[in-house]
């Protein structure tokens, strides 16, 4: 009976061993993978999340500032149009009277 027992451990013993290869196996390909990936999107110029969300956050605060930058401008713009408009027409002032045209003869009072 000992020797079934002694089988049984060394099988046991053996499967532990090449459950611990493949388990190392699996690390290093995951290892080698994750390189090439990381290799095909540095070539691909990809960029990492943290770039992305700080050219996000500058682009809305861009967009806001530019909204902000044409309400101002159509309100000087209404504001230019209001001082543009023509002014109500005002009296005339009469013209002076004319001086009496000289006719070269004398005059007769």
């Amino acid at each position: 009976m000992q020797t079934s027992n002694r089988l049984f451990d060394d099988l046991a013993r053996v499967a532990s061993g090449a459950f611990n290869t493949l388990s190392g196996l699996r690390e290093e390909i995951e290892t080698r993978v994750r390189e090439r990936v990381e290799r095909m999107a540095s070539d691909l110029d990809l960029v990492n999340r943290e770039d992305f969300d700080a050219v996000r956050a500058m682009a809305a605060k861009a967009r806001a500032g530019q909204e902000e930058l044409e309400a101002r401008v159509a309100k000087l713009e209404a504001e230019l149009a209001a001082l543009q408009q023509p002014a109500p027409p005002t009296k005339r002032a009469r013209p002076a009277p004319r001086p009496p045209k000289e006719t070269g003869e004398p005059e007769t009072a």
